[in-house]
């Protein structure tokens, strides 16, 4: 790595810390060398690494579904298809049993959510300096390839969410029915802002617990395996493997709640009191 026996600390940081591209006061547009150059660009910078490799992800699973698709047939499936037709039948029965509206929308979004997150979530089972010292091979000197360890990546998906629940509460219910189920319940008009404030709170929360769950669990996770990697070289297999057994059960229930709450909140957006 760019430092030279680094202690536990700096090893940590490194790994920790994200590629960063953004305006810095002092040396303009560039790639930020550390956290500290990081933070000093401010909210404009982009991780350059997550934004790679969930939107490589993205397109990994759109091109998977789509030769599993086009390789359907009547017979008995196997391999790829049968992967491909097992998740669309899972979804499928998941959207059926939790969702009670009516939308052409919520199985694709459902089946885009699991996959991608459970892909994204994936990525953690990599050894942890496996990518990054290839990348510092080629000049790059960070490289964070978990996309869910990065909150501003789960903010940025629960806030989709979020912006479809608005959607489609103003749609079925209207602007009026959506407002007054922010003010006039649970205690009537007579409570307006009391009601609005609990409400408020209660529709902020969802973008918000949706996030902060999925990314609080892998970066856990990947600061675990990170501290493994710091211990005897011994220990460290004595303790990945387990560890990564486990994770793996991590990995795909973070999908799953992820969107079955995707499923759930929408559900509720439809739902008239």
């Amino acid at each position: 790595m760019a430092l030279q026996n680094p202690t536990p600390s700096e090893y940590i940081q490194h790994h920790l810390t994200n590629l960063t591209y953004g305006y810095h006061p002092e040396n303009g547009w560039s790639f930020a060398h550390g956290a500290r150059e990081a933070s000093e660009m401010g909210f404009m910078a982009i991780h350059v690494d997550t934004m790679a490799w969930s939107l490589g992800l993205g397109i990994l699973f759109c091109w998977l579904f789509r030769v599993g698709a086009n390789a359907a047939h009547s017979g008995v499936p196997t391999g790829l298809l049968n992967f491909v037709e097992l998740m669309v039948e899972f979804v499928d029965k998941s959207v059926k049993e939790t969702f009670h509206g009516t939308s052409n929308l919520i199985a694709p979004l459902a089946l885009t959510i699991c996959c991608w997150i459970f892909l994204m979530n994936l990525m953690d089972l990599v050894p942890v300096d496996l990518v990054p010292y290839l990348f510092m091979a080629a000049g790059v000197e960070y490289m964070k390839i978990v996309p869910t360890t990065d909150v501003n990546a789960t903010l940025g998906m629960s806030i989709g969410v979020f912006l479809l629940i608005i959607f489609y509460s103003i749609k079925i219910k209207g602007l009026g029915g959506f407002v007054g189920e922010l003010t006039l319940q649970p205690f009537g008009k007579w409570m307006i802002p009391f009601n609005f404030l609990l409400e408020g709170v209660g529709l902020i929360a969802k973008p918000i617990s949706l996030a902060l769950r999925l990314f609080g669990n892998l970066y856990a996770g990947e600061l675990i395996f990170i501290l493994i990697a710091l211990l005897p070289f011994y220990l460290q297999w004595f303790l990945s493997v387990p560890w990564a057994i486990f994770h793996i059960l991590v990995i795909v229930l973070q999908a799953f709640i992820f969107m079955m709450l995707t499923i759930v909140y929408l559900s509720m957006a439809q739902e008239h009191h």
